[in-house]
C-alpha cells in the first residue's frame, strides 16, 4: 500500500494544490484578486508553504521515531487507538479553553497538541497498512472542496444562512451516498462519544431535518414541565431508576429548547459553570477573609454571602 514516503507524497500534495494560493478567507474589494499569505516571505526568507512543508516533514519524521518498536518511546509505543482517544478530545477541549480564554499564546500551543494528536492516529493506521497522514490530508482537501461550491465552483451562496443550508445539504449528500445499500437514518453519523448535551441537541437537529419536531418553544416548554413532574413522580415512589430516566428525559428536552432558541446547550452550560465557578470563590474568598477563630458559616450566611456576590457583579 505504502510506496514511497508520506514525506514525498505531502510535498506531492502541496505542490499540486498551489490554487490554493489564489484563496483567502478574508474578503476582498469586489473585482480585487483573492491572495494568500502562503507566497509571503517570513523574516527568514521562506514562505509559508515552505515552513509549512518543512514542519510537517519535521513532525512526520518526529512520529516515525517516537513510534519505532527498537529506538522509540516505549509509552508511544504501547498505544493504541483506543488509548489516544481520550487525549485527543482533551486536547480538543483545551483548545476551546484557550479561545474563551482568549489566551492566544496557549492557543498556539494547544492548537499544536490538538495537531499531534492527528500525526498520532496517522503514525498507527499507516503501521497497520490503514492510511496515512497523507490520506488523510487528500480526502480533506477533496471534501472541503466539494463543500464549498461557491468558492472552488460555479455554485453561487448569496449569504452566510444560505451557505449554512448548502452545507447541510451536502453532508446529507454524503451520509446517504455512504449508507448506499444499507437502512438509512439521518441519526447514523452523529458521534456517539460525542458530550451527551452537545449529542442531544444534534440528534434533535437531525431529527428536525425530516420534520421531527416541536413547532415552536411554547410547546417545547410545556414539554420540559410535564417532564420536570416525572421527575417529581419518580422521586416520590422512591424510583432511583425511574429518577435517573427522568432526568435523563429532562436535560434531553433542555437541549431541545436551547435548539429551537438558537443557543449551543454546551456552551451555555460552560458560561454558567464558568459563572458558579466565579461566584463560588468570590463566596469562598469572603469566608476567608474574616478573622481567624470564626465559625464556619451556616447556609443561611453562605447564601447571604452568595446574593452579595451576584449583586456585585451587576452593573450599576
Amino acid at each position: 500500500m505504502i510506496s514511497w514516503s508520506l514525506t514525498s507524497q505531502l510535498n506531492h500534495i502541496i505542490s499540486h494544490n498551489n490554487d490554493y494560493a489564489t484563496y483567502t478567507m478574508t474578503p476582498k474589494a469586489p473585482g480585487e484578486p483573492a491572495t494568500s499569505s502562503l507566497g509571503v516571505q517570513s523574516p527568514d526568507g521562506t514562505t509559508l508553504t515552505a515552513r509549512a512543508k518543512m514542519a510537517t516533514d519535521r513532525l512526520i519524521e518526529l512520529m516515525a521515531r517516537l513510534r519505532d518498536p527498537r529506538s522509540g518511546c516505549a509509552w508511544d509505543v504501547a498505544q493504541s487507538f483506543q488509548t489516544i482517544a481520550p487525549y485527543t478530545i482533551e486536547e480538543a477541549y483545551e483548545v476551546a479553553d484557550a479561545i474563551a480564554r482568549t489566551d492566544f499564546k496557549g492557543l498556539r500551543e494547544e492548537l499544536g497538541d490538538l495537531l499531534f494528536q492527528v500525526f498520532f492516529h496517522a503514525r498507527m493506521a499507516e503501521e497497520q497498512g490503514l492510511f496515512d497522514f497523507a490520506d488523510v490530508a487528500t480526502d480533506l482537501d477533496a471534501k472541503m472542496r466539494a463543500r464549498h461550491p461557491h468558492v472552488f465552483g460555479d455554485a453561487a451562496v448569496r449569504d452566510a444562512i444560505e451557505q449554512t443550508l448548502a452545507w447541510e445539504d451536502q453532508k446529507a449528500a454524503e451520509r446517504a451516498a455512504k449508507a448506499a445499500g444499507q437502512p438509512a437514518s439521518v441519526l447514523a453519523d452523529v458521534p456517539m462519544n460525542l458530550p451527551a448535551l452537545m449529542r442531544a441537541e444534534k440528534l434533535t437537529k437531525r431529527a428536525a431535518r425530516i420534520g421531527f419536531d416541536w413547532p415552536h418553544p411554547e410547546a417545547v416548554l410545556e414539554k420540559l414541565a410535564e417532564e420536570l413532574a416525572e421527575v417529581a413522580d419518580a422521586r416520590a415512589t422512591r424510583d432511583q431508576a425511574g429518577v435517573k430516566e427522568e432526568i435523563g428525559d429532562l436535560l434531553f428536552v433542555v437541549a431541545n429548547l436551547a435548539r429551537k432558541l438558537n443557543v449551543d446547550p454546551e456552551e451555555a452550560l460552560r458560561q454558567a459553570n464558568a459563572k458558579f465557578t466565579r461566584r463560588f470563590q468570590a463566596v469562598e474568598a469572603a469566608v476567608a477573609a474574616r478573622p481567624k477563630g470564626t465559625p464556619m458559616p451556616d447556609l443561611e450566611a453562605l447564601e447571604a454571602l452568595w446574593l452579595e456576590v451576584k449583586k456585585a457583579e451587576k452593573p450599576t
